[in-house]
């Protein structure tokens, strides 16, 4: 009983810290979003999911740098599927408590902006395909679960400025997500350590 009671105790401390070094200069955050989710279960439906891996570097308070790849695919009933992709760099931009009010001394919200290469394929005989140029934009709230690790909602347009038979696409996605923000110093310890 005494370690169910401390460990709700530890818990409780852990989720309702505040909100300090996750966006600091030297820091590192990495993880990733899940949208555009649809499992269809009826005839004919939709069956759809995008996955978005993400790793930045904070260079200066506030503001990260880093690259991003985003795998989706669809597929409608027994019919044909699609595979889009998209590969790039990144930038966040988290806004001081004093641009923005906040919901909660325990989140953040943020710009995200990236730029890169991407595509779309279908396996539809006449189906679209593109490469190009990839692009998005939008804002987003990380809530701060422990002190590393971030609950996030991110709303995002993205679009593809591409060649093929599609030409350019465009989409608004929300994407739910974790990211744990480390330490530079302390992951640079553990990579020692393992590389001994």
């Amino acid at each position: 009983m005494k370690k169910l009671v401390l460990g709700a105790f530890v818990l409780g401390t852990a989720l309702f810290s505040t909100v300090n070094a996750q966006t600091q200069k030297g820091n590192l955050l990495v993880g990733g979003n899940v949208g555009n989710v649809n499992f269809g279960v009826s005839k004919g439906s939709t069956t759809s999911v995008n996955i978005t891996p993400k790793a930045a570097y904070f260079f200066k308070d506030n503001v990260a740098v880093g690259g991003y790849a985003d795998l989706g695919f669809a597929k409608v009933g027994d019919g044909p599927s699609a595979f889009t992709y998209a590969f790039g760099a990144l930038g966040r931009y988290y806004l001081a408590s004093n641009d923005l009010p906040n919901f909660s001394k325990h989140g953040n919200f943020f710009l995200e902006g990236n730029l890169g290469l991407g595509g779309d394929n279908s396996t539809q005989k006449d189906g679209s395909n593109s490469v190009g140029f990839n692009y998005g934009i939008g804002p987003g709230y990380a809530y701060f679960l422990t002190k590393n690790v971030g609950l996030e909602g991110l709303l995002k347009f993205t679009g593809n400025l591409g060649g093929g038979n599609s030409g350019a696409t465009g989409k608004l996605v929300f994407g739910l997500g974790f990211q744990v923000y480390l330490p530079a110093k302390k992951v640079e310890h553990i990579i020692k350590e393992e590389t001994k």
